[in-house]
């Protein structure tokens, strides 16, 4: 894939770890490059040697110095294992939570925008803007996504094998709610499940006895074979994760 270094960004490195410790000496050789291999909006940092690399997508390069600066700090924190807020970092996740206005909508199935219509109509007068919508991998785990940065819902192909149209209605209720409630940060980290998140959650669609029979289908489906695995007899589309709604024991 294509990818590019910038030193006018390295320099903007400094800045970020400056501006989250004015007194510590910044002891490494920035690096940043920008590559192909990752979606819109993602990132990654790590410190190999003396070098302190951040690698970013191609989507990043023109976005304004203030907000990658609280990119930076966010992933700095991470990495350091430390806690601290900052303006640029809320500039950052306002930017995030704003991503979905700009973010292509071209994929979809016909299954998930059926339940998703549904939930919409159902749950918010038809109000919320139909992201993208794709099959993850068959899981009993991971059952479902939203994506920030690509305004996107993953769903586990489980349900393809369930096939109980209330219980894919109810984890896509969850992953709108993602895509509404948004999240909430502090310390350069971010909160999904916040108490308001999990009123809501609670407050529709008959919650507890919903995870019930949720938890009873997961326990009798059985994984499909190898070759159904690979999705030679599906053809669904693959999405990544974003937040992750968890089977619970």
């Amino acid at each position: 894939m294509a990818s590019g270094t910038s030193h006018d960004d390295e320099l903007v490195l400094v800045e970020a770890f400056g501006l989250l410790w004015p007194t510590r000496e910044f002891r490494y050789v920035p690096r940043i490059t920008y590559s192909g291999r990752f979606s819109d909006y993602n990132a990654n940092i790590r410190i190999r040697s003396d070098v302190l690399e951040l690698r970013l997508s191609h989507a990043w390069k023109d976005v304004s110095k203030d907000i990658k600066i609280g990119l930076m700090q966010e992933l700095l924190l991470h990495l350091l294992g430390e806690k601290k807020d900052s303006l640029h970092i809320d500039l950052y996740n306002n930017f995030v939570k704003s991503l979905h206005h700009a973010v292509p909508k071209t994929k979809t199935h016909p299954i998930l925008e059926e339940s998703f219509d549904r939930v919409n109509e159902k749950t918010f007068i038809g109000l919320v803007e139909r992201p993208n919508l794709v099959w993850g991998t068959w899981s009993k785990r991971k059952l479902g996504s939203y994506c920030f940065k690509t305004d996107t819902i993953t769903i586990s192909k489980v349900f393809v094998d369930i096939n109980d149209p209330a219980l894919l209605d109810h984890v896509m209720y969850h992953e709108i709610l993602h895509k509404q409630v948004k999240f909430d940060a502090k310390g350069g980290r971010a909160r999904y499940h916040t108490k308001k998140f999990r009123e809501l959650e609670h407050a529709t669609f008959n919650h507890e006895e919903m995870e019930r029979r949720l938890l009873q289908a997961l326990r009798n489906v059985r994984p499909p074979r190898l070759d159904q695995k690979m999705g030679l007899s599906g053809g669904f589309f693959l999405g990544k994760v974003g937040s992750i709604l968890k089977m619970k024991r």
